[in-house]
């Protein structure tokens, strides 16, 4: 099931259900249906079951809106808390000089750096000068995890989406860790949909990409992943606890800017394009912070 988070023209945050290039309120499809992200979240999988047993096709077709008609917002519009995963695709361990990771390389994201499809990247020249991009699948945890084996890793997860882990890399190399750098606001562009776990298992073997004003700069695939999506989430939840929103960045393949030579940075008005096989593109325009 493909699931999207959008605002209404009175400004009030609500979720849909996507089938095709249409989407219906949820709150329409069942009876006490979830209003927004958070109340699905709240009601587990019988929430989810029900929503998944009367998104049929027809009734889409009859009644749905055009997805392009609504301001998506991300699919999670504030998680509790972004994780992120750095030099996890072999490649861009490789461009940057780094060795291999024994085991998943942890840093966080602030929530406040969030945005959705659409919306801009913005950033102070006078703060930072090297902005890049990284696409990555993101996961979006379903329910309350902790100490989950491999093997229990999948159950807690809800669903996929597109995601840009933005980065200042002059901020990034100046402070030597990476929070400030990865957590601007509007450094976390998120969207357009999330996929839910049982159209896509484990995610283990998608195309991903990023285009910058059409040029393709990062391909790969997640099957290049050191560590996959069950390795993550059983990693991360011994130690701490995983919650319900919580939204995991499973690190970018090689062709960053940062690493190109010359190095390329992002600019005002360059369109990026974040694209996952089976979940959609993401797409945002960047822009300066206006004073």
């Amino acid at each position: 099931m493909r699931l999207c988070s959008y605002r209404e023209s009175g400004g009030d945050e609500r979720l849909a259900v996507v089938v095709g290039d249409r989407a219906l309120p949820a709150a329409d499809l069942a009876p006490g249906g979830p209003r927004t992200i958070v109340e699905l979240l709240a009601g587990g999988q019988r929430a989810l079951d029900a929503l998944r047993e009367r998104a049929s096709e027809e009734r889409f077709r009859r009644d749905g809106r055009p997805l392009e008609e609504l301001q998506l917002l991300a699919p999670v519009p504030r998680p509790r808390k972004v994780v992120a995963i750095g030099r996890n695709y072999r490649e861009h361990a490789t461009e940057e000089g780094a060795e291999p990771p024994t085991a998943p390389l942890i840093f966080a994201k602030f929530p406040t750096s969030v945005i959705g499809p659409g919306d801009s990247i913005c950033w102070d020249p006078a703060l930072t000068t090297q902005v890049d991009y990284e696409a990555e699948l993101g996961v979006v945890i379903g329910r309350r995890a902790r100490r989950l084996t491999r093997e229990q890793a999948l159950d807690a997860v809800l669903g996929y989406t597109c995601l840009n882990d933005v980065s200042a890399r002059d901020l990034q190399f100046v402070d030597g860790q990476w929070t400030r750098s990865k957590s601007l606001d509007t450094f976390c562009p998120m969207g357009p949909v999330l996929v839910t776990t049982d159209e896509l298992g484990d995610a283990g073997d998608l195309a991903i990409g990023c285009t910058v004003n059409g040029e393709v700069r990062q391909a790969a695939r997640t099957s290049d992943l050191y560590f996959g999506v069950a390795d993550i989430v059983s990693h991360c939840s011994q130690a701490f606890t995983l919650e319900p929103g919580d939204v995991i960045a499973t690190g970018t393949p090689a062709g960053v800017g940062a690493f190109r030579k010359p190095p390329v940075w992002l600019a005002p008005g360059d369109e990026v394009v974040v694209e996952i096989e089976r979940i959609g593109r993401l797409v945002n325009r960047c822009s300066l912070e206006s004073t």
